[in-house]
């Protein structure tokens, strides 16, 4: 029997996620975790009563406990569905793309590969940086989540994907680190774009410069 929803997401969104699938269903016991470590940590019984539901987690959980759910597995991503992977908005910024959005799909073993089941789009306004699209991301994610909360909360049966498939190049930290170095002979046009999609910083890459096999780390001010 279906009782229990795991919410995945950071200690700051918690429990904000939480009361809103509790308002939709009273009796559901909703557990809060940030870690597969905290899902492990949740007894198989529970799990086989269980749906897990991923909000803007950077955190890939195990086909051994998608097995064990017996309610399926959602996320909530941060990106449209051609921008799968980590850090979509950066990806974006560097393609100067014109549109971008959220999804909520289902969790697979392989990452940004399962069904589809929401998705909203945005233009991206003229001039916006990486932070400006993350919020405006943000927004539609929260009203994707707000959508669904009943749904999530009260239907056992798996939602139905749409007809739509992922696609485009899948973001990783490798790719993001390998656009963050530059060569001194990198084109005007393309060392623009590079600054404006990733010297913000803030994923935990800094910009770098590779001369004579020798990497040099783009300073910043205190």
């Amino acid at each position: 029997m279906f009782n229990t929803i795991i919410v995945l997401a950071e200690p700051a969104e918690q429990p904000v996620l939480a009361t809103l699938l509790r308002r939709h269903n009273p009796k559901l016991a909703v557990r809060t975790v940030a870690s597969v470590e905290e899902i492990d940590a949740l007894k198989p019984d529970r799990l086989a009563r269980a749906r897990l539901v991923g909000f803007v987690t950077p955190v890939v959980v195990p086909k051994r406990i998608l097995d064990a759910l017996g309610f399926g597995a959602y996320n909530f991503h941060p990106g449209p569905p051609h921008y799968p992977g980590w850090m979509p908005a950066h990806f974006a910024i560097y393609d100067r793309a014109t549109e971008f959005g959220a999804t909520a799909h289902v969790m697979v073993e392989q990452v940004y590969a399962g069904p589809i089941v929401g998705v909203e789009y945005f233009p991206v306004p003229p001039q916006a940086g990486v932070l400006k699209l993350e919020q405006l991301a943000y927004v539609q994610i929260a009203k994707l989540f707000w959508d669904f909360a009943p749904i999530l909360a009260n239907q056992t049966e798996l939602i139905r994907g749409l007809p739509i498939q992922w696609s485009g190049r899948k973001g990783t930290r490798r790719l993001h680190a390998a656009l963050c170095n530059t060569a001194p002979d990198i084109s005007e046009d393309e060392l623009n774009r590079r600054i404006e999609a990733f010297d913000a910083g803030h994923s935990g890459v800094s910009p770098t410069i590779t001369i004579r096999r020798a990497t040099f780390a783009k300073r910043r001010s205190a």
